[in-house]
């Protein structure tokens, strides 16, 4: 009878895996960590690259940062790497390449007094742990910073209907003057300021994480993200309503989402911020087809739709 002989590499089926040991993993992690933070070096200096051929103005780009993060969560499905991590890590190298770029600075409007500090927060999730953060109380205060140059941004509450102190603050970017040319973006450019994002950008929001929503405004044109939706500010009669108004935006080949209306008194021209699904321009046709305006549609911005993936 013969024998039959089993290589040691046939271990068959029900073989246990070879573990490796504690002390060969945790120099694999060093590896890598070596390897992140080449990486990091490198970026840093290809951002100094783009600084230098920029020259100048505020660094801010709200839509590519959103497409590298679109990007980079599209990439990360199935993986150990839970996706709320990978948000948090990019949002601090952002955060650090604004830096690397110039002196960046924020202010914040919260929108009630009291101790949570929900805008401030949101902030700082958005912005980094170690951008400056200022606080103001008042809308038109941290707006004021961003048009005198003292601030590269303002994060700003959510507008809403009943506006408890009367005038929205999003009213203020309807007549606007440009702002300084110190704060523009290139030499001899005046850019009006623009909401340019809204925070927070991954909406599946962890245990403890800040509640409020809002809006970031700066002296910057808005940039494409891919996914984007436009903010308009309209004039029309005050006996308009808002069915009529959401008829007629239709009729003209948008779509509109929310429409927030402000009436005062008895004032004959009534005004609203409508937020329409796309990137828009200001001279887009369909917005000279909005019938009864009272005078042509003024864009206040736009933004990347929030990344709505719930993964954990």
């Amino acid at each position: 009878m013969s024998s039959i002989e089993i290589s040691s590499d046939d271990k068959g089926p029900s073989a246990a895996p070879e573990r490796r040991s504690l002390a060969a993993l945790r120099a694999e992690l060093d590896a890598i960590d070596d390897a992140l933070l080449a990486g990091l070096q490198r970026r840093a200096a290809i951002v100094a690259e783009v600084a230098a051929l920029k020259n100048g103005g505020i660094p801010l780009r709200p839509g590519r940062e959103a497409a590298i993060l679109r990007r980079l969560l599209g990439r990360n499905t199935g993986n150990p790497l839970p996706c709320q991590a990978l948000v948090r890590v990019w949002r601090e190298i952002l955060a650090g390449s604004l830096a690397q770029q110039g002196h960046f600075t924020v202010v914040v409007s919260e929108a009630k007094s009291g101790a949570d500090n929900a805008i401030a927060l949101l902030a700082r999730e958005h912005f980094g742990a170690l951008t400056p953060i200022r606080t103001h109380r008042s809308p038109s205060q941290a707006i004021g910073e961003v048009a005198a140059g003292h601030a590269s941004a303002a994060v700003l509450p959510l507008p809403v209907e009943e506006d408890a102190s009367g005038t929205p603050w999003w009213t203020a970017l309807l007549h606007q003057e440009a702002a300084p040319l110190s704060r523009a973006e290139g030499p001899g450019e005046r850019t009006r300021i623009n909401i340019v994002a809204r925070l927070p950008f991954w909406a599946a929001r962890p245990e403890g994480a800040p509640r409020a929503n809002a809006f970031a405004l700066a002296a910057i044109t808005p940039d494409e993200s891919g996914a984007d939706r436009t903010l308009f500010g309209l004039e029309f009669p005050a006996e308009t309503s808002r069915a009529r108004l959401a008829s007629q935006i239709a009729a003209a080949g948008l779509s509109a989402g929310t429409i927030l209306l402000r009436r005062e008194g008895e004032q004959k021209t009534a005004q609203a911020l409508v937020d329409l699904a796309g990137f828009i321009a200001e001279d887009d046709p369909r917005l000279a087809a909005i019938e009864g305006l009272l005078r042509p549609a003024v864009r206040l911005g736009a933004y990347a739709e929030p990344f709505e993936d719930d993964q954990p």
